[in-house]
């Protein structure tokens, strides 16, 4: 990599820092090295490169709300560490049947009313059935009908379910990669990587954006979650949508009592996320109610755009709709809708 005039004035155990954020916007690859080099940045470096290339790309005071709900909790097959909704763990979240269409046009009308522009439908699946799928594509073109925008997370897919979404207009499906290669079978034994990258190609193939994303503070090391960017950046294309998550503690799963990452790494991971996919929406996603206002405000400038908003995520607990809107005034802010 050659550095241009740009970093004339900068230290020279920084240049190859400032070279690796001039990378942002082109068509590379990125290594683990290059993004755990991005996240040793000191901070107040590291936020300003992310700020500058926000800022090439999107509406610095502008957030888009999303609001997401569960159309089919609990009883879920899989082991994920993390998920309170698997059926061998015991957090008090019960398998419930999937709501009625009714009810779910009912929530995405009233998280309008309240300013969010997408709504996102999740069920607690190893993956959708068939016989699931008539009731799930008839709700999304429900929610469409309503002029919002649809995300749906059902969990793998097979290439004739995704093209049924892909049919009915489904405007963005979500599925995460969680965490690194290296560091998965920590977290997850009952699905493999490959078997994440094979539904977000179907998804691609049916015409549908990704919504692809990650935790963080599930015990894993910087490098664990540079590696996890590194994926998601050198997806060909890297995500729409990128929600990163921060671990939110259920008792009951093999999780609770991991120790609670630092919020300032939680910061930096929202910053090398903004410089590697510099055009995605970059989330704030699980964990936002355990985080200060300041500790928000700084993902903002590190790089967000996007929160989910409502008072739940599908079954944990997120900050409540008027206490968003009180902090976006704090800060200036205001919904990608009104801003454009």
């Amino acid at each position: 990599m050659h550095c241009n005039s740009l970093t004339s004035d900068i230290p020279n155990n920084r240049k190859v820092n400032k070279s690796l954020v001039e990378k942002a916007g082109e068509s590379v690859q990125w290594t683990v090295t290059e993004i755990q080099s991005l996240l040793d940045m000191p901070f107040n470096d590291l936020i300003f490169q992310a700020q500058q290339v926000h800022r090439r790309h999107h509406d610095a005071n502008a957030v888009q709300l999303s609001t997401l709900i569960s159309v089919k909790t609990g009883g879920c097959s899989e082991d994920c560490g993390y998920c309170p909704q698997a059926a061998r763990y015991h957090t008090g979240v019960e398998n419930q049947d999937m709501l009625s269409i009714d009810s779910v046009v009912t929530a995405a009308a009233a998280a309008k009313a309240q300013g969010a522009t997408r709504f996102c439908m999740g069920a607690a699946w190893r993956g959708p059935k068939q016989r699931d799928m008539e009731k799930v594509t008839q709700m999304i073109s429900a929610v469409k009908a309503l002029g919002m925008e649809t995300c749906a997370t059902l969990g793998m897919l097979k290439p004739e379910q995704a093209r049924q979404l892909g049919e009915v207009g489904l405007d963005y499906y979500n599925h995460n990669l969680d965490t690194s290669p290296d560091y998965y079978e920590e977290i997850i034994t009952t699905r493999n990587y490959q078997d994440r990258l094979d539904t977000l190609r179907e998804v691609r193939n049916a015409g549908i954006n990704v919504c692809c994303g990650g935790i963080v503070g599930m015990g894993e090391t910087r490098e664990a979650r540079a590696g996890l960017i590194a994926q998601l950046a050198n997806l060909d294309p890297y995500p729409n949508s990128v929600p990163v998550n921060h671990l939110v503690q259920v008792e009951g799963t093999p999780l609770y009592g991991t120790a609670v990452l630092d919020p300032l790494e939680f910061v930096r991971t929202i910053a090398a996320a903004r410089i590697t996919m510099p055009k995605a929406m970059v989330r704030l996603s699980a964990g936002r109610r355990e985080m200060s206002e300041a500790v928000q405000a700084l993902c903002f400038l590190a790089g967000a755009n996007s929160i989910f908003y409502g008072d739940k995520l599908l079954t944990t607990g997120n900050p409540d709709v008027q206490q968003d809107k009180a902090l976006l005034d704090k800060l200036g802010m205001q919904s990608l809708s009104a801003s454009s």
